[in-house]
């Protein structure tokens, strides 16, 4: 994010496209623990061996909560590239560009290319994950104390 800090003030958690990553406040925790190790994973299902992305707490083909953590390729190809000019949402600078990529034909996902300049990204490119800090948020502690929770996200960038 540039230009725009979530803790200018009071933090905007309407306005924060992030979401909260510790065990407290997130079930699928270990998918950002994972991000850390510059590791993409998602869950399959122990019992029927469904695998979803984004990962689940619960198994939508089965209904079993018994899912296991499983890696993801962590390059792929675009197979289609669109740039988003207008309505970016608050805090990210236009263009975003965006891409449908196959992960070795393990999943194809959509999703953000950063570090990619206007009509650079074409079909076919080779992409891979890039993990990246965010801004941290505020969270209750022990004793009525506020700490920063430290964050990360992903996208993926252009192979170079």
């Amino acid at each position: 994010m540039k230009g725009i800090s979530l803790l200018e003030g009071k933090y905007a958690v309407t306005m924060d496209p992030y979401p909260q990553q510790s065990k407290e406040f997130n079930r699928i925790h270990p998918f950002y623990e994972n991000l850390r190790q510059k590791r993409f994973t998602t869950t399959r299902c122990r019992s029927c061996g469904w695998r979803s992305f984004p990962p689940r707490v619960i198994c939508p083909e089965c209904l079993s909560t018994e899912l296991e953590w499983v890696d993801l390729p962590v390059r792929g190809r675009v197979l289609v590239v669109t740039e988003e000019e207008t309505g970016v949402p608050a805090g990210f600078d236009p263009p975003l560009i965006h891409a449908l990529i196959d992960l070795d034909g393990q999943l194809t996902y959509f999703g953000r290319v950063i570090n990619c300049a206007t009509g650079e990204l074409k079909e076919g490119d080779e992409v891979k994950l890039a993990v990246f800090r965010v801004e941290p948020v505020p969270v209750d502690a022990k004793k009525g104390a506020v700490i920063l929770q430290e964050r990360v996200f992903f996208a993926f960038e252009k192979v170079k």
